[in-house]
């Protein structure tokens, strides 16, 4: 390393240490109980980094140290930069010198890291302290979310063998559209406004994809053209939804078991409810389990214009997690459960990520009729080899009629 090497690295060690220095101050200020506003806090960083003698420091370093004790001791530490970086969709974080971000679809490394597992841990509980969750080492796993709404998953040791893991799922301040996803070449124009007549038209819609392939973000896009003077109940095991323009809406957030094993409320239980409370529309945010069963007899007795995803890896393949997982709540035969998928879902659109990282939908079809014991499906839209969704069939006769109704 040559000479102007070795004076970098030496500042660098130097602003290290003055930073933690500040921040070890600020923490013993705080801990004798002197309540300090973020005005006020902004101001004693500044006030400590102006005391600091033995390094003189350019502007640019002033505000790069302010800005790290602040979210320190206010905000997440090191991802709160990360959070703040519009660019970024996604903060990935294994243990605490392995952080990795999502850009335009791609991953990469991330330079920052934290300095100890202590500082990880403090920000995994200020993270479930957000939605007053629990997460220790008794209940080492959580999924929660940050006050914009971003999705949070935490797995804590001795779980996570390599430290706390947190992923972050951002979601945007203001909710993507079905036109800005157009103009994002997610979705054609003609498969767009098909989907909002269904939407106005009170069709059930299924939403199916991978994990991370935007299910949440065209759903909440969808409910854009549910008519304004409708009752929606929305029901989610974490709140991430975001819902505009609703005047009569309802959400509902199951909760988990303390830690007596007790005062569980599960999607199941919030899907009874809703029925009792005059919905006009029922949005789930994600069927994962028995809750199937609930949702198709809501769907088969008159509760139409419903909205729902689930994770599969096409339309044909959500169509039998969904069988799997009606079974794991009653016990029907098969040939009774394939009957209510196809009278209760009017429309399914598969949701995937392509060659160059992008979201987009990848199919629209619909359950047509069963037909040697096996339920069919009818292909609208599909994308093509070259990466462009294009219309391959038209929908039947009993699709297209309920579109009267608008």
């Amino acid at each position: 390393m040559d000479l102007l090497g070795h004076y970098l690295q030496d500042r660098q060690q130097k602003i290290r240490k003055t930073t933690d220095g500040i921040r070890s101050e600020i923490y013993e200020q705080l801990d004798c109980g002197e309540e300090i506003s973020d005005e006020r806090l902004g101001q004693i960083i500044d006030e400590k980094i102006r005391q600091k003698q033995d390094i003189q420091l350019a502007l640019e370093e002033r505000e790069s140290i302010h800005r790290e004790i602040f979210a320190a001791i206010r905000g997440l530490d090191v991802l709160q930069e990360l959070l703040e970086d519009d660019s970024i969709t996604e903060i990935m974080v294994n243990g605490t010198q392995d952080i990795f971000l999502e850009r335009c679809g791609r991953l990469e490394r991330c330079s920052k890291h934290f300095e100890n597992k202590a500082r990880l841990s403090d920000v995994a509980q200020r993270i479930a302290a957000v939605s007053n969750r629990l997460v220790n080492e008794s209940v080492p796993i959580l999924d929660t979310h940050l006050e914009d709404g971003s999705r949070v998953s935490i797995v804590l040791p001795p779980v996570a063998l390599n430290g706390p893991v947190i992923t972050i799922r951002k979601f945007y301040d203001t909710p993507l559209t079905i036109e800005r996803l157009t103009g994002m070449g997610a979705i054609t124009k003609e498969a767009a406004q098909f989907l909002e007549k269904a939407v106005r038209a009170g069709y059930n819609i299924f939403i199916s994809g991978g994990t991370g392939c935007g299910k949440t973000t065209f759903l909440n896009a969808l409910s854009n053209f549910i008519p304004k003077d409708e009752r929606i109940i929305t029901i989610e095991d974490s709140a991430e939804l975001q819902i505009k323009n609703a005047a009569n809406l309802v959400r509902l957030e199951a909760r988990n078991a303390n830690v007596e094993g007790k005062n569980e409320v599960t999607i199941r239980d919030l899907l009874k409810a809703s029925l009792r409370m005059r919905p006009d529309r029922i949005i789930v945010g994600e069927i994962r389990g028995a809750e199937a069963i609930d949702m198709l007899q809501a769907l088969n007795t008159g509760h139409d214009g419903s909205l729902s995803t689930g994770h599969a890896n096409s339309p044909k393949d959500m169509l039998s997690r969904l069988e799997t997982m009606v079974l794991m709540g009653m016990e029907i035969p098969i040939s009774a459960i394939r009957r209510q998928i196809v009278e209760g879902f009017d429309v399914m659109v598969h949701l995937g990520r392509c060659k160059n990282g992008r979201r987009a939908v990848m199919e629209v079809a619909e359950p047509m009729h069963i037909a040697d014991g096996e339920v069919c499906m009818n292909t609208v839209f599909k994308r093509n080899q070259q990466g462009e969704l294009v219309k391959v069939g038209e929908f039947t006769e009993k699709t297209k009629s309920k579109l009267v109704r608008i």
